[in-house]
């Protein structure tokens, strides 16, 4: 027998009026919506609130992941743990300033957690075994060594923050699966698909996807825009493969052409200022990678892109009015962060009210955003009101009682000596010298 379906208000079956006002519920908490794709200029603004200092910055970035890379070949894990840890360190950097965190540590943690995520499963301890080992090749540990033990707890107190930074979205992107497919579709067996130029272009395509999380690309644009951009810039710097391109770019693999451009152009600043840090950067000459810098810039003002895709001037203007924290007094990261006993972690606290939950489907999280605001948002309303008020009567003084109040307080008024005594025959003209003669001026 289905239940019967109450008809009554909910107010009166509780016991309520109509008339009575019905208490608010707790509130719902809070929604986050982790974003999937950050934009150059949202970059440019997290990275100025929290006083990115681009030079420590760029040698934080590269060395973290260049840990990264070591560890992973250390250990024998897949490309694709490699990209999940980068993404995660990048996350976690462009959030959090230097002055909380050493790189190196948040580095070994976001591996941790990526080898959680891609089923490549290491314990803590193998993590920070393999970095000890990379760091003093000289003094080799195994992972059940005590020194461990403080490390791993910090790790995993790292873990929790990178979990809640990245917004519990383990979503991640791997360029070198679709690197490889178009390779295939390049070099195909039997024609000059074994010759050292091919070789070459594909050994350099590959090592161009390792090279490309030490940028902030990555975070930017999807794989496809990725992989196109790799492409197209070893086309320029081998000088072959550049008829297979065009082929590309199809309804199945849509892409924008400034979004590759913005890609090869970030790779190029990194090859040109980092030639050494990179593996394709330390193969070429640096005026061959300049050369190929000037062609990719004139492709870009030909076609009348910007530098950066979605670029909004207006909103340049007004980022750079607000204040930010001076690079200069943010404090050098602790270098001994990791040793034992140190595992305090720390984190910028913000106050929230109720319950932070991740909603990873933005349409559903605006809908109950909406849903739920009218409830709790205070709206308030703007009555005029004339109301008459009577103007008080001013107090009227004589001059004889202000005369009467004014004597009375000069005769009161004790100034360290205390006054006459009165005589006891009574009278105000009563002197106590007076009748004697031998005293006073004549």
């Amino acid at each position: 027998m289905a239940p019967s379906i109450p008809t009554e208000p909910a107010s009166k079956r509780n016991g309520v009026n109509d008339h009575e006002v019905v208490p608010i519920g707790p509130s719902p908490g809070l929604s986050s919506n982790p974003p999937r794709y950050i934009s150059e200029q949202t970059l440019q603004q997290m990275l100025k609130s929290i006083g990115y200092d681009e030079a420590r910055e760029d040698a934080y970035r590269l060395k973290g992941v260049q840990l990264i890379d070591s560890v992973r070949q250390s250990i024998s894990l897949p490309v694709k743990t490699f990209d999940t840890a980068a993404t995660y360190y990048h996350r976690f950097r462009i959030r959090f300033p230097s002055a909380e965190y050493n790189y190196e540590d948040v580095a070994l943690a976001s591996l941790f957690v990526a080898c959680k995520v891609e089923d490549t499963i290491k314990k803590s301890k193998d993590v920070l075994c393999a970095a000890h080992n990379i760091r003093q090749p000289h003094d080799q540990r195994t992972p059940d060594d005590k020194m461990f033990d403080g490390p791993s707890k910090f790790t995993v107190g790292l873990e929790r923050h990178i979990l809640e930074t990245i917004g519990f979205d383990f979503q991640a992107q791997y360029p070198q699966k679709l690197l490889i497919k178009l390779l295939r579709k390049m070099f195909a067996k039997g024609e000059k698909g074994d010759t050292p130029e091919v070789k070459k272009f594909i050994s350099d395509a590959y090592d161009m996807s390792i090279d490309l999380y030490k940028t902030f690309a990555p975070l930017k644009q999807p794989s496809f825009p990725l992989v196109m951009a790799i492409l197209e810039l070893t086309v320029l710097l081998t000088g072959m493969g550049g008829d297979h391109i065009p082929q590309f770019y199809s309804d199945r693999y849509p892409a924008r052409k400034g979004c590759v451009l913005e890609v090869m152009l970030d790779l190029m600043d990194l090859y040109t200022q980092f030639p050494k840090s990179t593996k394709v950067g330390s193969r070429y000459d640096l005026n061959k990678l300049m050369d190929v810098k000037i062609d990719i810039n004139k492709m870009l003002s030909g076609n009348r892109y910007h530098r950066h895709f979605a670029w909004c001037d207006k909103c340049a203007q007004d980022s750079s009015d607000a204040l930010s924290v001076t690079p200069g007094s943010v404090i050098s990261p602790a270098t001994n962060s990791s040793l034992p006993g140190n595992i305090t972690v720390k984190r910028n606290g913000k106050s929230s009210e109720g319950t932070l939950r991740f909603v990873f489907d933005h349409e559903d999280a605006r809908f109950e955003r909406e849903t739920v605001a009218e409830y709790f948002d205070d709206v308030y309303e703007e009555i005029e009101e004339e109301v008459e008020e009577r103007i008080p009567d001013e107090p009227r003084h004589s001059s004889r009682s202000a005369h009467h109040s004014h004597s009375s307080h000069r005769n009161h008024t004790d100034h360290g000596w205390s006054p006459y005594s009165r005589s006891r025959h009574g009278g105000h003209n009563s002197d106590r010298h007076k009748g004697r003669k031998s005293h006073g001026y004549y």
